[in-house]
């Protein structure tokens, strides 16, 4: 490989290759140059011909180019500044460069060495307007145009240098100091993943269930085809007599509240005197081929909120629900109200959870890509559910895929432990018919939010009418369960509704203990009539969020009962059936 060296030497072992002359720099600035305006005119000339290919197909010849050209002006005018400042004598770059912050160039050699700085640049140049050029496009929808913009996003993550080897100063450096050992290394770790059908984030042998993730102790009290409940052992002599209920996410391992013990939430929340019980919800197989949103709702929801009151002779629960378990959850509560049972639950918390899926972010964006792939992939009368993994792996794609291919496939890294990872990769088979419906009538049609437009159990809902109390949580980061689309729940409950924005996004916003001393949250103790206002008018609040929440929970009902009899797994009518975690969480 040429280095750019005229006197031909390769440099000692272990570095990049040397720095180019300045004959070099201005062969390629006229190669890239030239290269950049060919694009542009056979662009221009497509479009004048009503040729252009993709969404400028849509556009009228005219407005076409005129909006290429302009884009095109741009995009020369900027290189010719980049080029301008990597030939100036000094070399120097603003203080402030665009991209300045990116980790995927955070090693030194990316601006140390002039070809690899040359590339860089180049990339966030070319990047830069790529997304630009989305906005230029006319004749296009909203929808559309979202999508272009997501799908473009996922090109330039894609086609970053340092996703390549041979324009990776980092891999060529470390090719090197091995002699090729982390390239055979990192074959073995992209072979293992094809073999496994998944993205390795972490070693598999780092955590074990009941160990050292989903380890706080409890028993299984019961166990249906749908569900097994867990109950968790006490740690206070008293507890607040309104026994705490969680429905995770099905689409999920039920532990990711409950990691590590410094970060479970379960562990925090017994430790604050709450009987805690959580569902934990089978990974779907051929049994649960009919299995439909009124199972979830009733024979899930219901049930378990039934189970809990019978056991503890309670009039109520406080119940949480995590993201799509918080839609339901919501769906659940206008049920009870249509029924006149509405006091079953005392309060409800939503974790990142949507009710109006108007503006849900970019997975709506996808909607009917994703029916099709439900129904081809199904045949079982299940969602395998590697592919849903996937599916938002590729919503953070820089983050969770190409920051792993440069990591572990080129650089033959390790994986490092990381209990969170852990989870994300502990994927759970969905019933095929139930997401579907899932997909069509909530994210496509968004029926929940119309009165009457939805039935469970025979019985038309209407979330205009829920006036249970509820606690609303939002990530200001969240890409899957955007803030502004959370937010939504509150145009339609009729009861009262605190709303807390926190920071990071849709799993570090929550899961967020307050030992950890991270982050931040906002409220606004007024009467915001939108997410605008209420974002304007917040406080902010250093650390976690969890003890506003528990302060709020105990405004609820502060009574306490000493922890005797059914307050202890197995002491009541319900035996204990086996030691929490329990065998759904660990089936595969």
């Amino acid at each position: 490989m040429a280095d750019g060296n005229p006197s031909g030497d390769q440099g000692k072992a272990g570095t990049v290759p040397g720095v180019p002359t300045l004959e070099d720099l201005q062969r390629w600035t006229y190669v890239i140059g030239r290269a950049q305006q060919m694009m542009m005119e056979h662009g221009l000339d497509q479009a004048a011909r009503g040729e252009a290919a993709g969404p400028f197909a849509l556009m009228p010849a005219p407005a076409a180019g005129l909006k290429l050209m302009q884009a095109g002006a741009d995009f020369w005018a900027d290189s010719m500044k980049m080029w301008s400042r990597m030939l100036s004598p000094e070399g120097t770059m603003p203080t402030e460069e665009k991209g300045a912050k990116d980790k995927r160039f955070a090693a030194a050699a990316w601006r140390e060495n002039p070809v690899f700085d040359m590339i860089r640049q180049s990339y966030l140049l070319l990047s830069d307007h790529m997304l630009k050029s989305v906005d230029a496009v006319e004749g296009l929808s909203d929808a559309d145009r979202e999508r272009l913009r997501f799908t473009t996003r996922g090109i330039v993550d894609a086609m970053s240098p340092s996703n390549f080897a041979w324009t990776n100063p980092e891999v060529i450096e470390r090719t090197l100091e091995t002699r090729g050992e982390n390239l055979l290394k990192g074959l073995e770790h992209m072979l293992r993943d094809m073999g496994q059908g998944q993205l390795t984030h972490t070693p598999g042998d780092a955590f074990e269930l009941g160990r050292n993730i989903a380890a706080t102790p409890g028993k299984v009290v019961k166990e249906t085809p749908l569900y097994q409940l867990i109950q968790y052992a006490p740690t206070t002599e008293t507890v607040l007599s309104v026994p705490l209920l969680i429905f995770p996410p099905w689409i999920n391992r039920y532990y990711i509240l409950d990691l590590s013990a410094e970060k479970s939430f379960i562990r925090w929340a017994v430790d604050q005197g709450l009987t805690v019980f959580v569902v934990s919800w089978k990974s779907a197989d051929a049994t649960m081929a009919d299995v439909t949103w009124d199972d979830y709702v009733v024979r899930g929801q219901i049930d378990a909120i039934d189970t809990v009151r019978d056991l503890l002779d309670v009039e109520s629960v406080h119940a949480i629900g995590y993201c799509v378990a918080g839609t339901t959850l919501a769906a659940t509560l206008a049920l009870l109200t249509a029924r006149g049972e509405a006091e079953k639950v005392k309060s409800a918390t939503f974790f990142t959870a949507q009710v109006d899926f108007a503006a849900a972010g970019d997975l709506s964006l996808f909607i009917a890509d994703q029916l099709k792939l439900v129904e081809q992939l199904s045949g079982d009368g299940f969602l395998d559910g590697r592919y849903m993994a996937a599916t938002f792996n590729s919503l953070r794609g820089r983050d969770l895929i190409w920051n792993y291919v440069t990591n572990n496939y080129l650089l033959g890294k390790d994986y490092a432990p990381f209990d969170l990872l852990h989870w994300n990769g502990d994927t759970t088979n969905l019933p095929a018919k139930w997401h579907q419906s899932y997909l069509a009538d909530l994210y496509r049609d968004n029926k929940l939010v119309t009165p009457g437009a939805i039935s469970v159990d025979g019985v038309a809902i209407d979330l205009g009418a829920v006036a249970t109390p509820s606690y609303v949580q939002a990530g200001r980061e969240d890409h899957i369960a955007p803030a502004e689309s959370v937010w939504r729940i509150t145009d339609h409950f009729k009861g009262p509704v605190r709303f807390v924005l926190a920071g990071s996004g849709h799993i570090a916003g929550v899961v967020n203990p307050p030992a950890a001393g991270k982050y931040q949250y906002w409220v606004n103790e007024g009467d915001a009539p939108d997410f605008a206002s209420f974002v304007a008018g917040a406080t902010e609040t250093k650390g976690s969020w969890w003890p506003d929440w528990i302060r709020w929970i105990e405004r609820q009902d502060e009574r306490r009962v000493p922890v005797e009899g059914a307050r202890v797994p197995g002491g009541g009518k319900l035996e204990a059936i086996e030691d929490a975690p329990g065998r759904y969480v660990r089936a595969r």
